[in-house]
């Protein structure tokens, strides 16, 4: 397993979530979630704008594989998608901590990201899946 970002915080659900400001993230999906899903061949971004709740779909990403949503981690609104992905979703295989990144939100409330996972964490919960 590849180097787990001690900068980012994560979700059980395998994203990702960088902390830009007070209430601006970056979301993404993890290198052990781009890994088990294989080479990715479509990105579904949904519309700037949209405002998902914590854990609700906001966006489909299909594999060689299977298909796979990709949860909010925090109720927010979408202020920017990346829209790089859609001519180009291997990205999210290259470089899931960078060029691959899929969401920009402003958290409606950015005490969720408190409750969100360290890296530590993420590591430990990623151990007791494979157990």
């Amino acid at each position: 397993m590849s180097d787990i970002p001690a900068d980012l915080k994560y979700t059980k659900s395998h994203e990702w979530v960088r902390q830009l400001d007070d209430d601006d993230v970056l979301v993404g999906i993890t290198d052990h979630a781009q890994e088990l899903l294989g080479d990715m061949v479509y990105v579904e971004l949904p519309a700037e704008g949209d405002m998902p709740s914590a854990g609700e779909e906001c966006v489909v990403v299909e594999s060689v594989k299977a298909a796979s949503d990709i949860y909010c981690p925090v109720t927010a609104e979408i202020i920017s998608v990346n829209e790089a992905l859609v001519d180009q979703p291997e990205l999210i295989n290259k470089d899931p901590y960078g060029e691959g990144w899929i969401l920009r939100l402003k958290a409606s409330t950015p005490d969720e990201l408190d409750g969100l996972l360290s890296a530590d964490d993420y590591a430990q919960f990623i151990a007791s899946e494979t157990e």
